[in-house]
């Protein structure tokens, strides 16, 4: 499945994920964790361990720097 996932301040990714791939498997391939961002689908944040049913999404970093 394709998959634009803008990160919010920073870069727009195309990804291809897996079929039954999670939102926390976007945010890995984007190089983030789940502790650090979080998605959101039409402007809502959703559980990393839902299922990708979006073709576009935006991730928002909620920690950064350190």
């Amino acid at each position: 499945m394709h998959v634009t996932c803008e990160v919010v301040g920073q870069d727009t990714h195309d990804l291809e994920v897996d079929p039954g791939a999670t939102y926390g498997d976007v945010l890995a391939a984007v190089g983030l964790s789940t502790q650090e961002a979080t998605v959101l689908v039409d402007g809502s944040p959703v559980p990393d361990d839902r299922p990708v049913d979006a073709d576009a999404v935006r991730v928002l970093r909620l920690v950064q720097g350190g």
